[in-house]
């Protein structure tokens, strides 16, 4: 059999992209990506390379050039259409050239073309871009260089030209990645985590401020390449201020000095330990079928929906007496266990419970926009603030419709989002969170889901911040034009960012401060920033690139806002702002011609798609055939029969009928995984916090019954008995995942305090005895 990681795709076809190089510059909290694209064609005819590939979705493109034979070629910013006419011309008469754009649907997916490329010639592709570093709930800032773009669904009847994606299984690839990182820190390098192997990280001084990370031989592109970087103390406000660019115009963007204002807002512990009692909480989870997919290579049995239905579960155990809910999921229909949110009692948490174990991943494709826009068209219910928490694989193209939606509606609730598995388009879940005011997760790899979304639902019941204001203090002469949209939403140790445009300047002072007031649970409160006028060094033009990028994405949005109300008149600043400041964006792109090549290409080109990676695993053929039966339309999407061929399995993607025998045959459904003890013993909580004294308590605590009942205290009733059982249990033997039963057990301690029941010391010690444990009253919150 033919070797296919070779220089061959399946198709037999050679791919003339050879090996990626990334090279990582971490400076604080802002990331500069550069990549070099190998390509050599071995062919003895010219070819067109045609490359579609995934990039962080708030990415800001600025450098994009060709390096052929000793010559390097610079690509120009300049308008879609006339960047595309020429990049057609220049072929069309025999002249290299190349190509940069970004996807109309989604900003985090790219196309690059390079068209030309003679027979035994090579080129060297250089694409750079800046991006801030997403703040994780642990403290640590998360760099992803996605590698893995699964086939994105495109809802029937949808206007536009669908991305056209070339992917095969992570196997299959074949070229190389090379991936290496410098970390540079004002404070020590704690830390650092990634979902791949990489060597030891190498630091580069004594005050560990400075450090070298590299991905270890052997990478397989079956993940993206994920890496999680932790400061000692992070939570702390910055401010630069980077000089403008000597060429450019003084006034403009790109010629006046710009701050980038970083702060990390601290809540008083009394606001930050009291948890709301009210709210509504809307749960949307996705079922379409590459939900069925397994979490990670190395929990095979565990799927992204039998996940979610845990979470769920602990979700449901952990909201407050008082509120209300509702539970939606999506595929290419959608579904809602109740018609409208229901007060949250024990008889509706059962019955949500009971539909959520029935959920499985059979509903087609990811159609997200039509539950949203029912979900929207709900009233509010006074006093009860919506929460919208959003669980998806996040492979939809119509990204920038399901976002303007979200911003439409962010003054009626907030939003939390998490991007499940490898390949979830990071503009979505980061869209949807920062257009609805919440927080984004991604869970990849060995990520376990139900933490990380505990901590969101801790942020989603702290009290709201309101009523947010920025004000400026500036020295006479100067004054800033912020170009950052306003800050909607605030959470303890989550950074705001905000950008300003410094015109004018002081001959006397040289600092400046910012300060956010706000209102915390009735309580004024603010943040002061004092940062000095003088511009920092060797910061070259990123934070202008940032603040260019940032007003470009708003400018997007008000554009797609004001759809034929307009004369072109956004677009035409779009256009402006991206080509003065060399930012790609949705309506501009990169254009390189080789106008010094002194022989001209012969013949037609011959088109080679180059193919991305998409996570594949293994999945019960009752997955392929729910999805199979479903009409999708995916427009140009590569076919499926390579993975087939693999035995591995694409997400949302059609199969012909040979396939769907093919696949029923070879692929087995796996084991069903244990049940976790933990979760055994949270389902059986009551709403209101407190266990009963039964069988299944007993079983959950690995006790008999009657050794249960027997050590029980003969003063007190059953119910207390049992669930100060339970939280010693929690606290003995689970304190590995207390961010994911904490809510509970302060539910549970509360519903206790309630009781007033005599004799808790004597409980305790009681329980201790039972279950072997040296669990102290006060570390029960009793």
């Amino acid at each position: 059999m033919m070797n296919r990681c070779g220089l061959i795709t399946v198709q037999k076809e050679p791919v003339p992209l050879k090996s990626i190089e990334v090279e990582l510059e971490v400076r604080d909290h802002v990331a500069t990506v550069v990549s070099t694209l190998n390509y050599q064609n071995k062919e003895d005819k010219a070819v067109e390379a045609v490359f579609v590939f995934p990039l962080p979705g708030d990415a800001a493109v600025c450098h994009f050039s060709a390096v052929v034979g000793q010559k390097e070629i610079v690509a120009e910013v300049k308008e879609k259409q006339e960047a595309r006419e020429e990049y057609d011309d220049a072929l069309s008469s025999g002249q290299q050239a190349f190509l940069l754009e970004e996807s109309e649907q989604s900003p985090d997916i790219f196309s690059m073309k390079v068209g030309g490329l003679a027979p035994g010639e090579s080129a060297s592709i250089r694409l750079e871009y800046v991006t801030e570093l997403a703040v994780q709930a642990d403290d640590g800032l998360r760099f992803c260089l996605p590698a893995v773009l699964n086939p994105r669904y495109q809802p029937q009847g949808s206007e536009g030209a669908s991305v056209q994606v070339f992917s095969v299984p992570a196997s299959l690839v074949p070229y190389a990645l090379c991936f290496c990182g410098r970390l540079f820190s004002p404070r020590p390098i704690c830390k650092v985590e990634s979902s791949c192997s990489l060597d030891p990280l190498q630091y580069l001084n004594t005050d560990q401020t400075q450090a070298t990370v590299k991905l270890a031989a052997g990478h397989k592109f079956d993940r993206d390449v994920e890496v999680v970087i932790y400061y000692k103390d992070a939570h702390q406000p910055t401010a630069v201020v980077e000089a403008g660019q000597t060429s450019a115009k003084t006034g403009s963007l790109m010629g006046d000095p710009v701050v980038m204002v970083s702060l990390y807002p601290e809540f008083p512990q009394s606001v930050m330990s009291s948890v709301a009692s009210c709210g509504e909480f809307v749960f949307l989870l996705d079922r379409s079928g590459s939900m069925d997919c397994s979490t990670s290579s190395s929990r095979e049995q565990e799927t992204r929906i039998s996940s979610a239905r845990d979470t769920l579960l602990l979700l449901l155990k952990s909201l407050p007496m008082g509120c209300y809910f509702n539970i939606y999921s999506f595929g290419s229909s959608f579904e809602h266990i109740f018609p409208q949110s229901v007060e949250y009692s024990e008889k509706s948490m059962e019955e949500a419970l009971k539909k959520v174990k029935e959920m499985k991943a059979d509903l087609g494709g990811t159609e997200i926009l039509e539950p949203l826009k029912h979900i929207y068209s709900q009233r509010c219910l006074p006093s009860q603030p919506r929460q919208l928490f959003v669980f998806t694989d996040g492979e939809v193209e119509n990204t920038k419709k399901v976002l303007d939606l979200v911003k439409k509606n962010s003054g009626s609730h907030r939003c939390f989002s998490f991007g499940i598995g490898e390949g979830a388009s990071s503009a979505l879940i980061n869209g949807l969170a920062k257009e609805g005011g919440g927080h984004a997760q991604f869970i990849t790899g060995t990520d376990r889901m139900q933490p990380k979304v505990m901590q969101s639902l801790r942020f989603a019941l702290q009290p709201a911040v309101e009523d947010i204001s920025v004000t400026w203090d500036l020295p006479k002469g100067v004054s800033v034009t912020v170009l950052s949209p306003p800050i909607t939403s605030i959470f303890q140790g989550q950074r705001s960012l905000i950008y300003g445009q410094l015109t004018g300047q002081s001959l006397e002072a040289t600092e400046g401060s910012v300060t956010v007031k706000y209102s915390l649970a009735g309580r004024p409160s603010q943040n002061q920033l004092h940062f000095s006028l003088k511009p920092a060094e060797d910061t070259g033009l990123t934070v202008h690139r940032l603040a260019a990028r940032t007003l470009i994405r708003t400018l997007e949005m008000e554009d797609r806002d004001e759809m034929g109300e307009n004369d072109g008149g956004m677009k035409e600043k779009v256009v402006q702002l991206s080509v003065q400041s060399g930012v790609s964006s949705s309506f501009t792109a990169f254009i390189a011609v080789n106008k010094d090549n002194n022989e001209t290409i012969q013949g037609p080109l011959v088109r080679r798609d180059i193919p991305v990676p998409r996570y594949c695993m293994m999945m019960p053929a009752a997955a392929f055939l729910y999805r199979c039966d479903d009409d999708y339309d995916f427009g140009d999407l590569a076919e499926c029969s390579a993975c087939c061929e693999a035995e591995e399995c694409c997400d949302d993607q059609e199969l012909d009928s040979s396939d769907e025998e093919m696949c029923a045959e070879e692929v087995e459904a796996p084991q069903q995984a244990p049940i976790d003890p933990l979760l055994q013993l949270v389902s059986l909580q009551k709403a209101c916090g407190y266990w009963t004294l039964d069988p299944h308590l007993a079983a959950a605590l690995g006790k008999s019954r009657e050794e249960v009942e027997k050590s029980k205290p003969a003063t007190v009733n059953s119910e207390v008995w049992a669930t100060i059982l339970a939280l010693i249990w929690l606290h003995g033997f689970k304190m590995d995942a207390k961010e994911e039963w904490e809510l509970l057990a302060m539910k549970a301690a509360s519903w206790l305090r309630a009781q007033n029941a005599p004799c808790v010391p004597e409980c305790v010690d009681a329980g201790n005895a039972l279950l072997g444990c040296s669990v102290q009253k006060d570390a029960l919150m009793l």
